[in-house]
């Protein structure tokens, strides 16, 4: 069973920066893709950007492409999310999430462990 842990989130200002962590305190978190996601009030839960176990691979959604920043270091056991230029429309619940066969994608439903998410407000 793996255990994953978020922090970092916070109050941040429009066009401000952040970095999310996302730790595995229990399990082997090389064995596994690593995805996260968010969820606004009233609105369904949106993949924003997934790495391969290797770190290889990545990939983003379209709404934060070229804004946000995934990474890992396995070493570390720790993936991070990196957010630049965040907007009102960033403000969610951010949770990561691991898939042991790193087929999942952004797909949300296809990963088997998650941690209990960390809340991200973008507000003047």
């Amino acid at each position: 069973q793996l255990q994953l842990v978020e922090s970092g989130g916070g109050l941040v200002q429009p066009g401000g920066s952040m970095r999310l962590s996302c730790t595995v305190s229990r399990g082997t978190m090389s064995n596994y893709a690593i995805g996260w996601f968010r969820q606004a009030p009233g609105k369904e839960r949106e993949g924003v950007a997934w790495i391969s176990s290797s770190g290889g691979t990545t990939e983003y959604a379209d709404s934060v492409n070229g804004r946000f920043t995934i990474a890992r270091d396995n070493a570390k056991s720790t993936t991070w999310l990196h957010l630049n230029n965040l907007q009102s429309g960033d403000t969610a619940v951010y949770s990561c999430a691991a898939d042991f066969w790193g087929h999942a994608g952004l797909k949300a439903d296809d990963y088997d462990f998650w941690g209990q998410g960390t809340q991200v407000t973008v507000s003047s």
